[in-house]
């Protein structure tokens, strides 16, 4: 299996297939901009929007670098992509995920174009496919995240079939 192979397998299941663990696109199914914004009490913990903005960020920004769009502006830092926005904003939550679905879409669709010999290209210092893989390990990482948090606030189904 090639690289492009292997990381096109990767941004497939960490989005829309199961296999070891939810795709995000199923952690964020079906969930109101009040479920988005829960926090448990007392616990230092981000809420699933701010997780959320917080991958679209970064997701955002490896999309400006393979485009070279330079109209991106990158955060001042990590605690910057960690946005919240509101319980009651429920259209905005829903463009959030559409926001979610698209980015994810677009990466998926520029590694397809990718040649091989892309993916060893420098953008601007890491390899593409590291900055593939980089993207694909924090996804499933703060999905994980996503999970438990609807687990702890009684969004997540008791029980569900796995493929």
């Amino acid at each position: 299996m090639s690289k492009k192979e292997l990381l096109q397998n990767g941004v497939n299941q960490v989005f829309f297939e199961e296999e070891w663990y939810p795709p995000l696109s199923e952690a964020l199914k079906n969930l109101t901009a009040a479920q988005a914004c829960w926090q448990p009490e007392g616990k230092a913990a981000n809420t699933i929007w701010e997780n959320t903005n917080h991958l679209l960020a970064f997701k955002e920004r490896l999309l400006s670098r393979l485009h070279k769009d330079h109209s991106f502006v990158a955060p001042q830092n990590n605690d910057e992509t960690f946005v919240q926005g509101g319980a009651n904003d429920e259209d905005a939550w829903q463009e959030t995920v559409k926001r979610t679905l698209h980015v994810h879409d677009a990466l998926q669709s520029s590694l397809a174009s990718l040649q091989e010999a892309e993916l060893d290209q420098p953008s601007p210092s890491l390899p593409v496919w590291q900055q593939y893989l980089n993207i694909l390990l924090h996804d499933a990482y703060h999905t994980g995240q996503i999970v438990q948090l609807r687990k702890l606030q009684g969004s997540w189904p008791a029980k569900r079939s796995y493929l």
